[in-house]
């Protein structure tokens, strides 16, 4: 799914700025399963916008730039809709972590050992802290943070049980 169609659908939760699109990102709902910076959703926010697909309302404040606002249109939540009907690609999963693991053979074992126990307390906080719930709800979200839940369970128990091959 693309940056798009990801910021038409964080609209249809609210009006946002583009800074309250990324925090979305970066701490919410959509942080353990999809990453987005300022430098493609706002060049997405200004597509959609001169597409018609979502409007752009600017606030004035005190010594600042403007505010700017965006809202899904009914046009953008039928081209989100018609983006969400469409078949869904395969998962790809990036890693620094397995990453540096195909290449461990060039660490000493205690640096190996290090990121190994950085990686669990990690899936640990992770499993602790994911909770869509306070800014998504519905069983969508529901859904998502579980399956979170249940693939960082996953991991951290593969890890744990398999640390001694590396």
């Amino acid at each position: 799914m693309d940056i798009r169609t990801l910021c038409l659908g964080v609209l249809t939760l609210g009006d946002a700025t583009g800074y309250e699109i990324k925090k979305m990102f970066e701490d919410g709902p959509f942080s353990h399963f999809y990453g987005a910076g300022f430098g493609s959703i706002y060049p997405a926010l200004n597509r959609l916008t001169s597409e018609n697909l979502v409007s752009c309302t600017q606030l004035a404040q005190d010594k600042r730039p403007d505010k700017k606002v965006y809202s899904i249109t009914p046009a953008g939540k039928m081209a989100l809709m018609d983006e969400l009907a469409k078949p869904i690609s395969g998962d790809k999963v990036k890693s620094d972590f397995l990453a540096t693991i195909v290449f461990s053979e060039l660490l000493s074992p205690a640096a190996i050992d290090q990121m190994i126990a950085d990686r669990l307390a990690a899936y640990d906080s992770a499993i602790t802290e994911l909770d869509c719930e306070q800014t998504m709800t519905g069983p969508g979200a529901h859904f998502v943070c579980g399956f979170g839940k249940a693939l960082y369970t996953a991991a951290r128990d593969y890890l744990e049980n398999h640390r001694h091959e590396i």
